[in-house]
């Protein structure tokens, strides 16, 4: 059995990976993080988590129980996830993060890390999400600047972050696939009188509202003819059984900074 914390264990994600390692053969939890002052904290993991009693009561200091892990499991915040990083790569210790809105500062520290130890850093964890990943930069390259790229999320009315880690990395994906970088050709949104679309550009926009999961179009728009690629999740188990997928796979590998793509081995 694979010994695991997760940290975010109170959150939406964190109640359904602490479920579902209570139903996997293969991992074990031993330890549920969770932030400072939260209401949760002494609750019983298995409990909260809609499961039976386990005896593991969340905490709030991942330093008293990684000694106890073999792996990390982490979907917080991005204060708490460089937090979490740090304490993992000071025991040794692999980390998969889910976290989303990390910043290119806090994406720099973390690859620091990754010379210490291996963690899998990814928006999106699911099998679908991940082959449209790898579509969109193939169709991206095929169909070229003649084609506009439009990317539009939709998620729940609580999602704090816009847009989505998922939506920047298929704006990634497609501004590769284009053979440039992101910073250079996006567009977060549109108002007012902005002239006409420059070659290139990609836009993104973003939605919330109800309790949408999570739903990416990319559109590949050319002259005659529209392309759409669409993901959309029902259910959040996608994300937590790769993150599960995720642990099992990083917890023999030599560090480094890994994706999804490499579990999954679509890299």
């Amino acid at each position: 059995m694979i010994r695991t914390i997760v940290c975010g264990a109170a959150g939406k994600m964190g109640r359904r990976i602490c479920a579902l390692i209570d139903e996997d053969k293969e991992l074990q939890l031993v330890g549920a993080i969770e932030v400072k002052g939260s209401s949760s904290i002494g609750q019983d993991a298995g409990i909260l988590s809609g499961s039976s009693a386990n005896g593991i009561a969340i905490g709030d200091d991942l330093s008293k129980v990684i000694e106890d892990g073999e792996v990390v499991i982490d979907f917080t915040t991005p204060s708490a996830t460089l937090s979490h990083v740090r304490v993992a790569a000071d025991n040794k210790k692999p980390i998969v993060i889910g976290t989303t809105g990390l910043n290119h500062n806090q994406i720099e520290e973390i690859k620091k890390f990754a010379a210490i130890i291996p963690i899998v850093l990814s928006p999106n964890m699911s099998l679908g999400v991940n082959i449209l990943f790898k579509l969109v930069k193939d169709v991206a390259e095929k169909l070229g600047e003649d084609y506009d790229i439009e990317i539009v999320e939709m998620h729940h009315r609580f999602k704090a972050d816009a847009p989505s880690g998922t939506a920047l990395k298929l704006a990634e994906f497609a501004a590769e696939g284009l053979g440039e970088k992101l910073e250079d050709v996006a567009v977060y949104g549109r108002k007012g009188l902005i002239g006409e679309r420059k070659p290139k550009e990609i836009g993104v926009m973003s939605l919330r509202g109800g309790d949408v999961v999570g739903d990416h179009t990319v559109i590949f728009a050319g002259l005659g003819e529209r392309l759409e690629l669409t993901h959309k999740a029902s259910s959040r188990d996608t994300f937590a059984r790769g993150a599960l997928r995720a642990a099992k796979w990083v917890i023999d590998k030599v560090p480094g900074l890994y994706s999804m793509q490499d579990v999954l081995g679509l890299s």
